[in-house]
């Protein structure tokens, strides 16, 4: 069967250097050979994510550490700050784990803004916050920094911030930042299969999990530090993605960090043209545009181009191209282009004459 290319918010396209890392022969997880390529990608894990902690590695979606921050870290009442769907159901999953929790809700396409957030946190009400900091399903980015700088104000408070889309395509110091928690699943910008999260706590993080009784064990983040310090994981690892994230690591750090974040923020850049070029609105507020994926508006903004969206997205799957036509409520009211991960100035050029000429069909 013919392959089809993804252009959308992840799994994104996975290299075929990636690949051949992925199928690497097994080792095994309790080895020296374990250890060893655990303790050679830490120092790039670092250094990726400007920290001096350790980063760990968990065989799960991003959503397992997502739920374990909150079993980990929230005995007292969580803000769940949300603007779309990843972050909305961020409070359902607070919820479910049995803890007390309150929404900080913004209209969809809105970034959070670290005055409203200021304003809830200034209650006293709240042990931990979680915000997504780039949230796929509107192509909105809130200014994590700005936020961040709540944390000297409220140094009790756990900030944990999802970086799914985002880790690895601009620049986040999580130390620098002062942030609890931050994790990413590595099929986004990344561009590795689905199934493995990354992630690092402050020793603040770690000092509160250790008091939490019931924190479970799969995501108890103690026992990642613990394992983490003698180059394992708590539980048996896909081994074979350990060996893709080495050689994604090598291609990240061959390009050079700052290349790779302009690359991503040049190549966000020329989507939003080529939408505003074909009579699009953008769906996220003006100034806060994800650098990973652009939401094209197609009706939830009002006095931009209109189309039938299952249709470009047939016409686009038939010329070998896979783009996405929105995510929950505004589902067919947008659609979604990621240039995220491996891609450059040509695969992207190649996606928007294709959507060219899928429009011109219409």
């Amino acid at each position: 069967m013919a392959h089809v290319k993804l252009h959308i918010p992840g799994p994104v396209e996975v290299s075929e250097k990636t690949f051949q890392a992925f199928r690497s022969p097994m080792i095994g997880h309790r080895g020296q050979g374990f250890k060893d390529l655990y303790a050679a990608i830490q120092p790039q894990l670092q250094q990726l994510l400007h920290t001096r902690e350790l980063v760990f590695l968990s065989t799960s979606s991003a959503w397992g550490v997502m739920e374990g921050a909150i079993r980990n870290l929230v005995t007292k009442k969580v803000l769940n700050c949300m603007c779309g769907a990843f972050s909305d159901k961020w409070f359902d999953v607070s919820k479910r784990c049995g803890k007390d929790a309150e929404a900080l809700q913004v209209e969809w396409g809105s970034p959070i803004r670290a005055e409203a957030v200021d304003k809830k946190l200034a209650t006293g009400q709240f042990d931990a916050l979680t915000l997504i900091h780039n949230e796929t399903s509107t192509g909105v980015m809130s200014p994590l920094a700005e936020i961040a700088a709540l944390k000297r104000k409220y140094p009790d408070v756990m900030f944990i911030v999802d970086a799914v889309s985002s880790m690895s395509a601009v620049r986040i110091e999580f130390d620098k930042l002062g942030i609890d928690v931050l994790l990413a699943g590595t099929q986004k910008a990344l561009a590795l299969p689905p199934g493995l999260a990354v992630f690092v706590c402050s020793q603040a993080a770690l000092g509160k999990a250790a008091t939490v009784k019931d924190r479970g064990y799969y995501f108890d983040f103690v026992e990642f530090q613990k394992n983490a310090e003698g180059h394992m994981t708590p539980s048996t690892p896909s081994i074979g993605h350990v060996y893709a994230l080495q050689s994604k690591l090598e291609d990240i750090f061959a390009e050079g960090l700052d290349a790779r974040f302009a690359r991503h923020e040049q190549l966000s850049g020329m989507t939003r043209d080529w939408a505003a070029g074909q009579g699009f609105k953008l769906f996220p507020e003006p100034g806060f545009e994800s650098r990973t994926l652009t939401c094209v508006s197609n009706g939830a903004r009002p006095g931009g181009r209109t189309v039938d969206v299952p249709k470009l997205q047939k016409l686009v799957k038939d010329q070998g191209i896979l783009i996405d036509g929105g995510y929950g409520k505004i589902k067919g009211t947008t659609f979604r282009l990621s240039n995220m991960g491996d891609e450059t100035e040509a695969t992207m050029r190649q996606l928007f004459a294709t959507l060219d000429k899928a429009l011109g069909q219409l």
